[in-house]
């Protein structure tokens, strides 16, 4: 029987850069929020930041050059685009919490 690629590979070094940026503009924007009316509880943050990540293109890594190539991720382009999809997803959670 042939080895399975996740027992060879070392797939430690195989990293989304974008959950990092996501969950930082995640937090960033909660922070900034003055009235109190978002949920913050973990399920409620999870559910945003899966939901912003759904709405974004995966930049996967595994190398130096690929972390060099994942600051492309950290242009204002980008950013903006992250920082509207974390807006959306806040907002679609805010309304509809994974709880009562």
């Amino acid at each position: 029987m042939a080895n399975r690629l996740k027992d060879t590979l070392n797939l430690s070094n195989l990293v989304n850069e974008a959950v990092f940026v996501i969950i930082e503009e995640v937090e960033k924007q909660l922070n900034e929020e003055i009235n109190n009316t978002i949920c913050k509880c973990e399920d409620c943050v999870l559910d945003m930041i899966s939901l912003a990540l759904n709405n974004v293109k995966p930049a996967y890594r595994s190398t130096l050059t690929g972390v060099i190539y994942a600051q492309q991720l950290h242009t204002e382009e980008n950013k903006k685009k992250y920082s509207d999809e974390v807006k959306k997803a806040i907002a679609k959670i805010k309304k509809n919490p994974s709880h009562d």
